[in-house]
């Protein structure tokens, strides 16, 4: 019934742009010259409208409309990557707010002297897994690093994880045998609560070695249902990966090691430039896309990846 309901919400969009174009035409047809800024200006918002669609037309996947998780993980580095991992993660903090999307941290490991070793966060919002996913990979920092006495230039890395929020069904089924679950007091801030009481939980799945961790939540029941979500995501990934592998192998194609090829370097000494090594798209004001101007970078990738398409 829901996806009964997005469809009849699409048709019905089109519909509508079909009728103002319509009515654009009827009014050019009169020739009256009183009427051209008003049509110039219907003309500007429907083509505004055609793009929007064209984009949202590419994200046709079985797990586009829905919501998303996002990991980051700190590489090698230090202290550097660990910022680097942390202005990550207010990136798409504050891009999910521009789209009004409802976010939630459900596990931060925090780095010794600043940023993140790693956080994981769910991102609920229409859409949210099919615009998310054009930010998997390796993601690239160049500048001078605040954490150096001489300020010399140092070069950081950063994966991003992206997955798709997924039900309980048959795709993905968890004996609760395969399962092991280990709780703990959590290391961060959260209140007395936290601080006390065993409430952090730690599932490890048994015949794939995936390890996930939650301790955002006072309560450790909130904390296994939010974990079993992430553990789930994370199978349907693995199965995906390897469904990817298999065919790759049978056309004979080579994968490239994700973490070894960065998607995106942001460069903020000598010069400010964001690029996307995928599409070639790059701009030259890093500080607005730092603060979560990502939408062109993102539309970008979606065109590009039409061509990828098999």
């Amino acid at each position: 019934m829901r996806r009964l309901a997005h469809l009849r919400g699409d048709i019905e969009g089109w519909r509508e742009l079909v009728r103002r174009v319509d009515d654009a035409l009827e009014l050019a047809s009169l020739g009256d010259k009183a009427l051209q800024p008003d049509i110039e200006h219907e003309l500007a918002v429907i083509e505004e409208e055609i793009t929007r669609r064209e984009i949202k037309a590419q994200l046709s996947g079985r797990y586009d409309r829905g919501n998303a998780f996002f990991a980051i993980h700190a590489g090698a580095g230090g202290t550097d990557s660990q910022d680097w991992a942390s202005m990550l993660q207010r990136m798409y903090l504050r891009w999910a707010e521009k789209r009004g999307f409802t976010t939630e941290i459900l596990d931060m490991s925090e780095g010794e002297e600043a940023g993140i070793k790693s956080v994981t966060v769910s991102v609920d919002g229409e859409y949210a897994y099919g615009y998310m996913r054009a930010e998997k990979g390796v993601h690239r920092l160049v500048r001078l690093s605040p954490f150096d006495a001489a300020h010399r230039r140092h070069t950081s890395f950063a994966l991003v994880e992206v997955l798709p929020q997924v039900e309980a069904t048959d795709e993905i089924v968890i004996n609760t045998d395969d399962l092991r679950i280990d709780t703990y007091r959590s290391a961060g801030a959260g209140g007395q609560n936290v601080q006390k009481n065993e409430t952090a939980i730690r599932i490890t799945h048994l015949p794939t070695g995936l390890v996930v961790t939650c301790q955002n939540e006072r309560s450790q029941s909130q904390n296994k249902t939010n974990a079993m979500r992430v553990l789930r995501a994370r199978l349907l990934g693995l199965k995906r990966q390897q469904q990817v592998e298999e065919l790759a192998q049978i056309k004979g194609e080579h994968i490239k090691p994700e973490w070894g090829s960065q998607i995106r370097s942001y460069v903020l000494h000598p010069y400010q430039m964001v690029k996307d090594h995928r599409t070639d798209y790059e701009i030259g004001n890093a500080t607005a896309i730092l603060d979560g101007e990502l939408d062109a970078f993102i539309e970008a990738y979606l065109r590009y990846s039409i061509g990828q398409a098999d």
